[in-house]
């Protein structure tokens, strides 16, 4: 109920003037039983709720004021004075997870300052949590970058934290280069950059926690040397299907990293049955930074992209087809292919098929793309035809730009993306194309929803969060050398005051 609803001659409305007027003398106790006595004649009067809320706080029964401003805010979640208030009360609660939810809120009204901020890193360091504190002050320098104390304690805490070594094997840092951005913030971290096992030896016994990424050839060696620090493995897809996994020490491994569906579990499973039985064993799928892929919302059109080198597990020959076919419905269709060949005699098996197909012309090789969303700009579907991925990211880099994804059914595909966009046959293929349905701002918020790269940081945060855990509880580390001189960065601000 708004205001204007409300009788502003009322008998119940003259009590709430007067609950306020006790509240401004500091009679608390008499305010808040005029104002709740007027909410039961108008429980949805928002700002009573949220003065009832203020006036409890005040009375030091800050767990009671949750219960009326979570109200006023479910009925008015705009208002800047009751998302204020709300964090005010969970930061007298110690409760600075549920404050931190309403940042952005705050933000949005001018209501968040750094001293709220650095309160709430307070809380969590306090509270033994530093990869909280680290996230908020982190949010606190980006919003204002002039805080050298702040600076300063964010190094402090990064000391405390566990030291990172980072081993890199097979592809490289393809995969890993934003997540290695995302860990320097937070934490001390080190990449191996040695040939040796002694040098290997040396940076695991340096780390508290080392990351192999790809289960390959580093992954095998470090879980085979003695155990010296906590392991993370992160197996993409392909080395499920060799003989690595069969090799790597799974008793030394504490955390295993999947990045594909059940279809590559199924084959890690096969490789090496005691992978699955590891301490701890999650799926993080790769994510998409949506902020480097320009979203147009295109209309239907003839430009096909394919995304990707050409190799085997592919499919380029069952590519070939599905254009053939498509090609025969309308010669207008157009394949464009980002991506080089990786083997010879498939390049010179393509080649022929485009011939003996009748598609010159039809399919047009473009190469690597550095600029993707250039390449991408006239182009209104993205095909893949691969007999196995993880995920496919070509596919959700062409979604996220607003193509319509035509997919084929690869086992575990169904996991991934919505069956709509999956097809098994040629003829499927054609009328997932020539279909009228087309939706661009639909395929950007699939990738939105599911596979953005703000969720696999968090997912990835959350690893070393409970790793960070268990080693401080092994160490039983002191809190109190977390700061060296005082345990607060700001004084408290005051609730928003009662009208």
């Amino acid at each position: 109920m708004s205001q204007a609803n409300i009788p502003q001659n009322s008998f119940e409305r003259t009590n709430y003037q007067k609950g306020l007027e006790f509240a401004k003398a500091g009679r608390h106790e008499e305010a808040f039983g005029m104002i709740d006595s007027y909410l039961s004649s108008f429980p949805n009067d928002c700002e009573a709720l949220n003065d009832a809320g203020a006036i409890l706080h005040c009375l030091g029964r800050s767990q009671e004021a949750v219960g009326y401003l979570l109200k006023a805010h479910q009925f008015q979640s705009d208002n800047a004075n009751i998302v204020s208030n709300l964090i005010e009360v969970y930061l007298a609660l110690g409760m600075p997870d549920e404050a931190e939810k309403l940042f952005d809120s705050a933000e949005q009204f001018g209501a968040l300052g750094p001293d709220i901020i650095n309160r709430i890193a307070d809380l969590y360091v306090n509270q033994g949590n530093k990869s909280g504190a680290v996230e908020v002050l982190l949010r606190s320098i980006r919003l204002w970058p002039n805080q050298e104390i702040i600076r300063y304690m964010l190094t402090v805490i990064k000391n405390k934290r566990p030291k990172i070594a980072v081993f890199c094997g097979a592809d490289g840092m393809t995969f890993f280069n934003h997540i290695n951005v995302y860990l320097n913030e937070r934490f001390e971290i080190r990449v191996f950059e040695g040939s040796t096992q002694q040098e290997l030896n040396e940076l695991m016994q340096w780390s508290d926690i080392s990351w192999f990424e790809w289960c390959t050839d580093l992954a095998v060696a470090g879980t085979n040397a003695p155990k010296v620090c906590k392991n993370i493995v992160r197996l993409h897809r392909y080395e499920a299907y060799t003989n690595a996994p069969g090799q790597v020490n799974w008793q030394n491994v504490d955390v295993l990293i999947t990045v594909g569906n059940s279809a590559v579990k199924e084959a890690l499973n096969r490789a090496a049955p005691a992978a699955i039985q590891c301490k701890t064993h999650l799926t993080i799928p790769n994510g998409i930074d949506l902020d480097k892929i320009t979203f147009s919302n295109r209309q239907r059109g003839k430009n096909i992209a394919y995304i990707g080198n050409l190799r085997m597990v592919k499919n380029p020959a069952f590519l070939l087809q599905c254009m053939q076919k498509l090609h025969n419905l309308d010669p207008g269709y157009k394949l464009y292919i980002a991506g080089a060949f990786q083997d010879g005699t498939l390049e010179q098996y393509v080649s022929h098929m485009i011939d003996a197909l009748g598609l010159q012309g039809t399919v047009i090789f473009d190469g690597w793309q550095e600029d993707i969303n250039r390449w991408l700009a006239d182009k209104n579907y993205i095909i893949s035809t691969s007999v196995i991925e993880s995920q496919g990211l070509g596919i959700m880099e062409g979604m996220a730009a607003g193509l319509k994804p035509v997919i084929h059914n690869f086992p575990g595909a169904s996991e991934i993306y919505s069956q709509e966009y999956l097809f098994n046959t040629t003829e499927q293929f054609c009328e997932q194309i020539t279909g009228r349905q087309y939706d661009p701002s639909a395929y950007r918020r699939f990738i939105e929803e599911r596979y953005s790269q703000k969720q696999q940081l968090d997912s990835v945060r959350g690893v070393f969060a409970q790793l960070e855990s268990q080693i401080d509880s092994e160490a039983e580390l002191s809190k109190s050398q977390i700061y060296p001189n005082n345990n607060t960065f700001s004084n408290p601000v005051q609730m928003q005051n009662f009208r």
